[in-house]
């Protein structure tokens, strides 16, 4: 399921994340049920999604944010609309995956990816530590890529429907990751917590 190269060349991993290739970085399938998914789905077509807007480009995702907004327009951050109750039962399984409190997954941010969309190369933003991704819908593959002498480290995984990933540390701080644009339609929910710095500022 996993793939990784350095400098182009292939390297065998025999996990899905191995801790050599990718230190921070979990993952497993089938964390919820079919049914859960389709409700899922359901809620986030309700959600009152919107193109997703970076200066004067328009992504081809629709994009709703809670707890917690950034806006890519002005680089505000700030607080945003409650989490909706439908949310909390995902919130509650992804912190248990993650080993953290489910209060602690201050910011979700529910995405609509149609026909071909992705996202480019980033990292979160620094104010984020923890981030926990929920795929429904289509496969999609997750890149990875490090900046070294000469080049990238890069490796990529493959995300199925209804399983669940969590970042942190070196993963989250050191990697930038990216979507790759998908032929089939897509839905995310994304959990994140907040720096312990960021609460002290």
């Amino acid at each position: 399921m996993s793939r990784a190269a350095s400098a182009g060349a292939p390297a065998p991993q025999p996990d899905l994340f191995g801790p050599a290739l990718l230190p921070g970085l979990t993952y497993a399938d089938e964390i919820i049920g079919a049914a859960e998914e389709a409700e899922a789905i359901r809620q986030i077509e309700a959600a009152g999604l919107t193109p997703f807007q970076f200066q004067q480009w328009e992504g081809k995702r629709l994009t709703r944010s809670f707890g917690w907004t950034y806006d890519f327009q002005t680089g505000r951050f700030a607080r945003g609309e409650a989490i909706p109750a439908w949310i909390e039962p995902f919130r509650t399984r992804a912190a248990e995956f993650a080993r953290l409190d489910a209060d602690a997954l201050e910011q979700v941010l529910l995405i609509d990816y149609g026909v071909g969309a992705g996202i480019g190369w980033h990292r979160d933003r620094p104010v984020f530590e923890h981030v926990i991704g929920l795929s429904l819908g289509a496969p999609a593959t997750m890149r990875f890529r490090r900046r070294r002498a000469g080049g990238f480290d890069r490796a990529s995984a493959d995300l199925a429907p209804r399983s669940i990933y969590h970042m942190q540390g070196e993963v989250r701080n050191d990697w930038e990751h990216s979507i790759a644009p998908m032929p089939g339609r897509r839905w995310s929910i994304t959990f994140r917590s907040l720096k312990p710095a960021f609460h002290q500022s």
